[in-house]
């Protein structure tokens, strides 16, 4: 078995840091990205991060993990709310899998308050900026 975590992040989250900083936040995604990295280490994990604004290569990052990955951590940002291939990739996958988000989906747009992801989730972690990917780590440290 393997001891990588694949984080996978969707459309828009690359312009983190500029984009709508004000629900966002100045974090850059390379700086989630050392800031996970650090702390699956912490943890004996390896991990696999990547963002892609394609649904087809956050699917075929999916299946990647399937076969050799621990568990999957994603923000599948608008895909959340729209993206039953995702769903269905996540589904086969058979692994341990977290949704985060950085805002409160929760309190935003009403389109915003369904994912058709969690389903397949252990659970869903949103609201705590940054801290979300941290603490989706420390969720699957317990798995």
């Amino acid at each position: 078995m393997s001891d990588t975590i694949f984080v996978l992040n969707g459309p828009n989250l690359n312009l983190l840091g500029q984009r709508r900083p004000e629900v966002y936040g100045y974090t850059t995604l390379h700086d989630i990205e050392r800031m996970v990295r650090e702390r699956a280490a912490d943890h004996g994990f390896d991990v696999e991060f990547m963002q892609s604004n394609h649904e087809g290569a956050l699917v075929d990052e999916i299946q990647r993990a399937r076969t050799r990955g621990a568990a999957i951590i994603i923000n599948p940002a608008a895909y959340t709310h729209t993206s039953v291939a995702l769903h269905d990739a996540l589904e086969a996958a058979e692994l341990p899998v977290v949704e985060v988000h950085l805002s409160n989906v929760q309190a935003r747009e009403d389109f915003r308050h369904r994912s058709l992801i969690g389903a397949v989730c252990r659970g869903i972690i949103a609201g705590f900026g940054t801290d979300s990917y941290r603490l989706a780590v420390e969720a699957l440290r317990k798995k």
